[in-house]
């Protein structure tokens, strides 16, 4: 199960995209596109270095896509990226079942797992060869697609209908894994990959969704913040907006776009539904999506700052702690020697009897000679105890 992890030695991004530094995302992508089809493992099954350019190129994407991890990168390198091999990703047409069965558990039991998209599917697609359904506006369509398959659409939008904006959405009430492409036409006539939304669990169904409506609208990779929770549980919720990633299209212009809908089930068939629908009747809900995406987009600032008082306060809340814990066990030893010191001031004598027990006399040292003196006869009245034994003594028995 690996992924474009950060190699060990690793290249400048720039360098295995074949890219300059002020190179724009267009031709970032449009490089990272060809490369990752002529290294993907599915072309390449005979040739490990293939698999290893692959992983190289998909890092470095992972680093260039990314506006603020490029600039991170730029500034400091790759010391400054703060979750190396993040956007970790397999091909199940390589993991073999019983890979493809752990996959399938870890799925299950909510860890996250990032699927690379079948090189055939791909190519296919480049190659112009796919059979592509329209999907008109307004209407929606349901199916199911084979694991490692893909479902292609055409929308065709008018000039209003593309100044309006243009919503694409897709769900599945079986909880399929899926993910829904994007792909723009290429000078070949062919179609190639532009944008992909993995499928996420919202409810009571898993659903992807686009959104080109002329702001930026960003998407949520949930891998970012699974791994900040298992490498600190405690800081993970400040972590939790780090996975917004800005969608690289915001608008579309007039004409027919191909979308699809990939199979991402680890075994079985995918079943869903997708819809395409112009934002022209839903201009409050469009206006309430523009507003919470700012307000999440100054949340994660805030948080990046609170982080930093957070983590300020935590480390003199564990110093306080600690001091507290100290001079509690101070004050318990004063108070304990001061003890010590008080039952210092004492005539009693300590006696040991012959069964090792210990008794204290509170008398004083005058009272001891009247110890044995006749008076221990006597009663406290002064009568002699003789005349109560004589009384004890006395024969109460009955006659006969």
């Amino acid at each position: 199960m690996e992924g474009p992890s950060a190699p060990a030695l690793r290249r400048d991004p720039y360098e295995v995209l074949s890219v300059s530094r002020d190179s724009s995302d267009q031709e970032i992508k449009t490089a990272y596109r060809k490369l990752a089809l002529k290294y993907h493992p599915d072309k390449n099954v005979s040739n490990p270095e293939a698999s290893e350019l692959f992983k190289e190129v998909a890092y470095s994407y992972s680093v260039l896509s990314d506006p603020e991890k490029r600039r991170q990168y730029d500034t400091a390198g790759f010391e400054a990226l703060e979750n190396d091999g993040m956007d970790m990703e397999i091909d199940l047409s390589n993991l073999g079942t019983v890979n493809t069965m752990f996959a399938a558990l870890f799925s299950k039991l909510g860890v996250p797992i990032k699927t690379t998209i079948s090189a055939s599917v791909l190519e296919e697609a480049l190659n112009g060869t796919v059979t592509v359904r329209p999907l008109p506006l307004g209407t929606s369509v349901s199916g199911k697609v084979d694991k490692q398959c893909a479902h292609f659409f055409g929308v065709t939008i008018n000039e209003q209908q593309a100044q309006a904006g243009i919503v694409v959405r897709a769900i599945s009430s079986s909880h399929s894994k899926f993910k829904l492409l994007y792909f723009e036409q290429e000078a070949t006539g062919g179609y190639g990959l532009a944008l992909q939304e993995d499928s996420e669990k919202t409810g009571k169904v898993t659903s992807a969704g686009m959104y080109f409506l002329h702001f930026q609208v960003y998407r949520m990779d949930s891998t970012v913040n699974a791994l900040a929770m298992a490498k600190d549980p405690d800081a993970a919720f400040f972590k939790r907006l780090e996975g917004l990633q800005p969608c690289e299209v915001s608008e579309l212009k007039p004409g027919t776009h191909i979308f699809a809908v990939y199979g991402d089930n680890f075994f079985k068939p995918a079943g869903y539904t997708i819809e395409a629908m112009c934002a022209r009747p839903f201009e409050d809900i469009t206006e309430k999506l523009k507003e919470i995406e700012s307000q999440i987009l100054k949340k994660r600032n805030d948080l990046r700052q609170f982080e930093t008082e957070y983590r300020k306060a935590l480390a003199r809340f564990q110093e306080v702690t600690n001091r507290y814990t100290q001079e509690k066990q101070a004050v318990d030893d004063l108070l304990k020697h001061r003890d010590s010191i008080h039952s210092s001031f004492t005539t009693v004598r300590t006696i040991t009897n012959s069964g090792g027990s210990t008794s204290g006399s509170s008398k004083a040292p005058d009272d001891e000679a009247s110890i044995g003196s006749p008076r221990e006869d006597k009663t406290p009245d002064g009568r002699d105890k003789s005349f109560k034994k004589k009384w004890f003594n006395l024969n109460l028995s009955k006659k006969a």
